[in-house]
């Protein structure tokens, strides 16, 4: 595998923000991964009027910690979507009630579209992705109360 291929895999790798990547060709493998710890969060920094200094910085990271309830997490690392298609309306709202196994939302992996069903009955209180976003492993994707 040529070094060419290479910075390619780390450039998807950074543009959509994995940690980890895998590509096969032929009968070589190649596995890039970078620890999570060593990058910084994202965050976005809104200007001050007057002086073009910063005035606070907030997270993107949606906080959950202040939101109680049963998270439903991402099996594996991909892109989340919330319909079946750009022009559908959502699988779930806010609010809304779901039963065990209902379909919540989908996460592309490798071209593979997985259906993330809800492991719990309840409410919808929150969701904490958006769509067409990269998503981690483990990652919290909504919370049922």
């Amino acid at each position: 595998m040529d070094a060419e291929k290479i910075n390619q895999l780390i450039k998807l790798l950074n543009e959509h923000g994995l940690t980890e990547i895998e590509f096969s060709e032929g009968n070589e493998t190649i596995r890039i991964k970078r620890d999570l710890l060593s990058a910084p969060p994202k965050t976005r920094v809104q200007p001050n009027s007057s002086d073009g200094m910063t005035s606070s910085v907030q997270t993107t990271a949606p906080s959950s910690a202040e939101i109680t309830g049963h998270k439903v997490r991402s099996p594996m690392v991909g892109t989340v979507y919330l319909a079946p298609s750009p022009d559908a309306a959502p699988f779930v709202t806010l609010g809304q009630t779901v039963k065990l196994g209902e379909v919540l939302c989908i996460v592309e992996a490798m071209k593979m579209m997985n259906q993330i069903e809800a492991d719990k009955a309840g409410v919808i209180k929150a969701r904490l992705v958006e769509n067409g976003t990269p998503v981690e492993y483990n990652q919290a994707l909504f919370i049922i109360e």
